[in-house]
């Protein structure tokens, strides 16, 4: 590195050269959760802030935590720009994984614990919708409604799902 940061392309050259195994075991090793080719991705991108940021390495530092530390912030920035979903491939699983049978078995369950979570009329008019089948007239006729106001209801009702569900969720 020292001889590359003065400017001898062979010695830069023997560099990547070196380091470059080594950096693809230290971002597979850390970013196992970006797949093959998200590992590459940054593996480039380790080398490319290598090479625009040789001249911030110190020649009386060991390069090789250098080296580490810009590949582990390289990763973490990977991880963040994609957020909190992870992707990983159904063929890696494929064989191992049962063949669906049927309906969930608890999808109706966990619709009555949110639906419990509403006022009555709310969850009356989403059950007549949602699971009944019913029409906006249907519903106003049974419930001494007007349309409109079935309308309405339903919305905020949803609204509240939707709420009820994010706070399910974190």
């Amino acid at each position: 590195m020292r001889a590359a940061n003065r400017g001898d392309s062979a010695a830069y050259h023997r560099l990547l050269t070196t380091i470059t195994p080594v950096l693809r075991k230290v971002v597979h090793g850390r970013g196992a959760g970006l797949g093959r080719e998200g590992c590459e991705d940054v593996l480039q991108d380790v080398l490319l802030a290598i090479h625009s940021k040789r001249h911030t390495w110190r020649e009386d530092a060991p390069l090789r935590p250098w080296l580490y530390a810009i590949a582990r912030h390289k990763v973490i920035d990977a991880f963040r720009a994609r957020g909190r979903h992870i992707e990983v491939s159904i063929d890696e699983f494929g064989e191992g994984l049962p063949a669906s049978i049927g309906a969930d078995p608890l999808e109706g369950r966990d619709m009555d614990k949110v639906l419990d979570q509403l006022e009555p009329r709310a969850a009356e008019i989403v059950r007549a919708f949602g699971l009944n089948g019913e029409t906006t007239a249907e519903t106003a006729a049974r419930l001494d409604m007007s349309e409109g106001a079935v309308r309405v209801a339903l919305h905020r009702a949803l609204k509240s799902i939707v709420r009820l569900r994010e706070r399910m969720i974190e």
